[in-house]
Order: structure tokens, then C-alpha cells, then sequence
């Protein structure tokens, strides 16, 4: 591409993930850093739509790199995904003095990207979703936080069902993926992982398991299950039906949406935002930058977008291992 970029804007749509703020302001210090200008688009493309924008200097991003959520906001924004929507965007970058956009967020969002780079806004896309269902990388900013806030959720619901010799059922987010299941499920002991990705029998995977390790004397239990899985209200009275133990359903909701980034959210989240200004102010556009193998990547939108995330099975049968 090979054009010069001056200005760039910085969005992020979609759901907010803690650690969206080190990267958004990753991405203004280093725009800076090279002689360019920022502008901040507030909620996501439907700020863009509007030209809800401000001019970014270094101390708009001072004191963020520890606040959870996004300064930006973010919004979901349907009429983005129509032909008029692109449009007007694109007419909105032009009348900005926008030569290039950084836009942090999932799958939704880089479609956004892919479309406005096809009109020839070059675009960056920055993964950030809890679900890290993204899969052109291993690891979308937010997820680390996101785990550690289950962890400390089911630690202080551990502490109740030891008390009381009972079973806590556990449903964490994810949308479609068990990521967020499958990490929290290992970190925290957990007897049973439930996952989209993984059919499951009740008898074999949670009744047996139960029976199994009461018998060696154990006398409560956790079970995660993934969102995506579904009727978790149902499997809970199915598992007090068939056990006799006394189980209870704490559904974790939009706690793990938000909190203070854990170390590993802000250097990545850092890398992430470095690279996509690296990239822009090589005049290359239209790419997707991501975590391979400890290593910051980058692929071109429309492959990244065709690119499919596999489970981790391995992973998932030593969780079954050692959970006993």
C-alpha cells in the first residue's frame, strides 16, 4: 500500500474487556511517538457515524492503563453493517482528516474493519474480548483479567460449599466458546468442565465423578459450566436429583466483564497497540494483529476473519485428569 498516514483514529466496539484502556493508550503514545495525529472516536462506530470525535495528546491517556472498561465507550452499532452505514464512515474519516483506524474488539468489529478497508480506509484490528474466541490469536485482551475474576468468585463460593458439604454449579461467559470455562475450570479444581466445544454425559462426566470422589471422602464440589452450554438452571436440579447432595447455581454474569487489568492484560494489551501503529505508520493497512507462540503477529483481515479457532482437547482431558 505503501500510502502516508498523518492521522489515525482509535475505536473500540463491541463488548468492553479490562485492558482496552492499555491499549488504547499504547496506540496514542506510540502514534505520537512517530509525528502522527490521534483521534478518539467515542462508541465505536456509531461514534464514527456521527463524527464523535477529540483529539488525542499524551495526557489523555494518563492514569488509564489501570482502569477496567474503555474511555472510548462502546457501542454495538447495526446500521454499521449496511452499505449506507460504510458509507457515511468513510465520508466521516474523510471530513475527520482520518487516513487509518486502530479498531479494538471481536469478530463483529473486524468485519467492520474489513469492510471500510475494501473502501479504502486502511484499518487495524486489536483482539479484545473476554471469550478470546478470536482466531486468528491465541490471546484477546481481557481474558486474563477475566479468569482471575473467576477464580476469585469461585474461591469465595468454594469457601461456602466447604461449609455446608453441598455442589456449586458455576456458569461463566464465553458466548459460544469454553475458553473461559476450560482455564478457570484447571486453575480452580474444578470436578467437572462443561464446554460448547466438548459434548458431555451427565452420568459418566459429573454423577460417576461425584459418587467417585465421595467415596475417597470428598464431600463438596465444583462444577464450571461454559454459557454456551445452556440450561444450567436444569442441570443443577438434575444433579441434586441424582446425587442427593444439596447444589446451588451461581451465575457469574457481567462481573467478568470488568476490574483492574492483571499485569499480563496490560504488557499485551501494549504490544497489541504498539503493533497496529507500527503497521499504519508503515502505510500497511487492512490486517489483524494478534499473539502467536508468545510472539505479536499479524494477518491480513479477510484470512483472519475465514481463520477457524480450535479447542484445545489436550488441554481439556488433563482438566479431566486431574480434577479427580
Amino acid at each position: 500500500m505503501g500510502m502516508e498516514i498523518k492521522t489515525i483514529g482509535v475505536l473500540t466496539s463491541g463488548g468492553d474487556a479490562p485492558g482496552m484502556n492499555a491499549a488504547i493508550r499504547a496506540v496514542v503514545r506510540t502514534a505520537i511517538n512517530k509525528g502522527m495525529r490521534v483521534l478518539g472516536i467515542r462508541r465505536g462506530y456509531s461514534g464514527l457515524l456521527t463524527g464523535d470525535a477529540f483529539e488525542m495528546n499524551l495526557r489523555s491517556v494518563s492514569d488509564i492503563i489501570q482502569r477496567g472498561g474503555t474511555i472510548l465507550y462502546t457501542a454495538r452499532c447495526p446500521e454499521f453493517t449496511t452499505e449506507e452505514g460504510q458509507d457515511r464512515a468513510v465520508k466521516m474519516c474523510k471530513e475527520l482528516g482520518i487516513d487509518g483506524l486502530v479498531v479494538i474488539g471481536g469478530d463483529g468489529s473486524f468485519r467492520g474493519a474489513r469492510d471500510l478497508s475494501v473502501k479504502g480506509i486502511p484499518c487495524i484490528g486489536i483482539p479484545g474480548t473476554i471469550d478470546n474466541d478470536i482466531a486468528a490469536t491465541e490471546y484477546s485482551i481481557g481474558f486474563d483479567t477475566a479468569l482471575n475474576t473467576v477464580l476469585q468468585s469461585v474461591d469465595r463460593i468454594r469457601d461456602t460449599s466447604q461449609s455446608h458439604d453441598r455442589c456449586s454449579v458455576v456458569e461463566v461467559m464465553g458466548r459460544g466458546a469454553g475458553y473461559i470455562a476450560l482455564h478457570s475450570g484447571i486453575a480452580c479444581g474444578a470436578l467437572s468442565v462443561l464446554v460448547p466445544e466438548v459434548p458431555y454425559d451427565f452420568q459418566r462426566d459429573i454423577v460417576d465423578k461425584m459418587k467417585k470422589t465421595l467415596k475417597a471422602g470428598k464431600q463438596h464440589f465444583v462444577i464450571i459450566v461454559a454459557e454456551g452450554v445452556g440450561h444450567t438452571q436444569e442441570l443443577t436440579k438434575r444433579i441434586e436429583e441424582a446425587t442427593g447432595i444439596t447444589s446451588r447455581l451461581t451465575v457469574l454474569g457481567y462481573v467478568q466483564r470488568g476490574g483492574v487489568p492483571t499485569a499480563r492484560e496490560r504488557i499485551m494489551a501494549s504490544r497489541l497497540g504498539y503493533r497496529a501503529v507500527e503497521l499504519l505508520a508503515n502505510g500497511i493497512g487492512n490486517r489483524v494483529v494478534g499473539l502467536q507462540r508468545d510472539e505479536i503477529v499479524d494477518y491480513d483481515i479477510v484470512e483472519a476473519l475465514k481463520m477457524v479457532k480450535h479447542f484445545d482437547i489436550d488441554l481439556y482431558k488433563m482438566a479431566n485428569v486431574i480434577s479427580l
